[in-house]
């Protein structure tokens, strides 16, 4: 099976769409079938992932995102639902995982129309990263015990760097 179909299958288990950001001249990648999935192009080349984030964001039409790198094959169901239910209950703009002293940027659930905001503003003053844009907003971190829990194993961070690492 393909990265990205684990990706997209997992993520389609608790959200109503998925979206996939590719690059504006890249080959539209297979999908796995019967997933709700549609493909939006990047509006610039190598400009990097938080302009990828924008271009999905501006391609949702939910109140809420759940943002996901496309190499994350063994993100955890879950987790993923605990950081929809914190962004629900809580006054905030991004939920984020704990990891160490710090927080992971990726997975991140996101309120669409303030992400979108300062994704835009951001972008305009230069500025390329996600840490950024979490940094930007009003954020909840679900702390390392409470995910842990759900994912002993800390799966849901696992990103495949090389293709034997999915092995």
């Amino acid at each position: 099976m393909p990265l990205l179909h684990h990706v997209v299958l997992r993520l389609a288990g608790v959200c109503d769409e998925v979206v996939v950001v590719i690059a504006p001249d890249a080959e539209e990648p297979p999908l796995p079938l019967g997933a709700p999935v549609s493909i939006v192009r990047d509006a610039r080349e190598g400009e990097g992932p938080l302009a990828g984030a924008y271009t999905g964001l501006s391609a949702v039409r939910t109140e809420l995102a759940l943002l996901a790198g496309g190499d994350m094959p063994e993100l955890q169901m879950s987790v993923l639902l605990e950081m929809l239910k914190v962004a629900v209950d809580a006054p905030v703009e991004a939920v984020v995982l704990a990891d160490g002293e710090r927080f992971r940027p990726l997975p991140a659930v996101l309120r669409i129309a303030s992400a979108r905001d300062a994704a835009h503003a951001l972008l305009d003053s230069g500025r390329r990263r996600l840490r950024d844009l979490i940094d930007a907003l009003r954020v909840a971190i679900v702390d390392e015990d409470t995910w842990h829990a759900l994912d002993p194993d800390r799966r849901t961070l696992f990103d495949v760097d090389e293709p034997a690492d999915l092995e």
